[in-house]
């Protein structure tokens, strides 16, 4: 999670989603709004990425993270920031044993 004083990135060109919650969240977080709200948005970042819905990329962007930031946050939360399935590792070993070959 950014912590205090860091700057976010906003993007004026994107959408804005409402989410309700209820007061008491802020009162039990003992936070104020804008970090339950950015802990909220980082958080749907992180489940997107690991849901394979959102790249690093967009998820740093919806985080409002440097991309380099959002996954060092990943690694901190032993999230794999590169999910592939068995068939793109063989292909990746594959291309990587092929280039290996030619050099």
């Amino acid at each position: 999670m950014p912590s205090r004083g860091e700057v976010w990135l906003v993007d004026p060109s994107m959408a804005e989603l409402t989410v309700q919650y209820p007061d008491d969240l802020l009162v039990a977080s003992g936070k104020p709004r804008s970090e339950v709200e950015d802990e909220l948005r980082f958080q749907l970042a992180v489940r997107l990425v690991e849901v394979g819905q959102l790249s690093l990329g967009k998820a740093a962007e919806l985080a409002r993270l440097p991309k380099p930031r959002f996954a060092d946050e990943l690694a901190r939360m032993k999230i794999p920031v590169v999910n592939l399935d068995d068939e793109e590792i063989l292909a990746e070993l594959r291309a990587l044993r092929g280039n290996h070959r030619r050099g």
